[in-house]
């Protein structure tokens, strides 16, 4: 039987009973791999979404566009943004701008995710990229942004770099769909992000990242192998032997005969 697209009201309804695996995509390839795989979850970038193609590639994967913080201002552009993903086919939005932001996309029905813990575009108020919720105050900070996102009626949250035990323990006590990044296996999703399991770059790795296959490389072989085909290509056109009798279009004798007079009485 075909797989169904979930909707919000399925993923709650998992809650407690199994979890999903949600990767970061940037691409239609990457998005059709996820698809294949059976990947229940997508974050994708509003840029993703808008392709025509995306549902083609991912048809029954929930997709969450993310609206990054800092790229839009007032709620209105977040609900402008938010409107537009859901036109484009979008199962819900990520935001993790303001309460009142929140809010106002779940008044008018915009499913959102939003998120707690380590959020890199705060980053600065819980001291960098490091782990939060180490200490009693610092997970009471957890818990208590877990209840705001509750009450402002977000349906999900990331929980990122917070300790198994505590996210664990948020999870059993809130109705959000909780989605762990480096939080362990107590939430109700699993997240990574398609660079990290490809293993594309050659830069840090998140600790809570597992990285699956070393597509780095994949590309600094095909890298090697475009500049070596290059420098043939600069050899052969030097030397004569590109282009090739077959790689040229020919024409009859006589007809080259008849041209090449006319050519001459032409210029004469």
């Amino acid at each position: 039987m075909a797989r169904l697209r979930p909707t919000v009201a399925d993923l709650l309804a998992l809650r407690g009973k199994k979890q999903i695996a949600k990767l970061r995509v940037t691409t239609l390839e990457e998005a059709e791999a996820a698809e294949r795989a059976g990947i229940g979850m997508l974050s994708v970038p509003p840029k993703l979404i808008a392709e025509p193609a995306f549902r083609d590639a991912a048809p029954t994967a929930f997709a969450v566009t993310g609206l990054e913080h800092g790229h839009y201002v007032s709620a209105e552009d977040y609900l402008r943004a938010a409107f537009l993903a859901r036109q484009q086919s979008s199962d819900a939005v990520y935001c993790a701008a303001s309460l009142a932001t929140i809010r106002r996309l779940r008044d008018e029905g915009i499913p959102v995710v939003s998120h707690v813990g380590l959020i890199p575009s705060h980053r600065t108020w819980t001291g960098g990229f490091k782990a939060v919720g180490k200490t009693f105050e610092t997970a009471w900070q957890v818990w208590q942004q877990t209840k705001a996102l509750e009450e402002a009626g977000a349906f999900a949250a990331e929980i990122e770099v917070v300790p198994v035990e505590v996210a664990a323990a948020i999870g059993r006590r809130t109705s959000l769909f909780m989605i762990s990044m480096g939080a362990g296996g107590g939430c109700d999703a699993q997240y990574l992000f398609a660079d990290d399991v490809l293993g594309v770059h050659d830069g840090h790795y998140p600790r809570h990242a597992k990285v699956y296959r070393n597509f780095r490389a994949e590309y600094e072989r095909l890298q090697k192998e475009r500049i070596a085909a290059f420098s043939e290509y600069n050899a052969d056109v030097a030397n004569g032997a590109f282009p090739a009798p077959n790689q040229v279009v020919g024409i009859a004798g006589e007809e080259l005969e008849r041209f090449l007079k006319a050519l001459d009485a032409d210029a004469a």
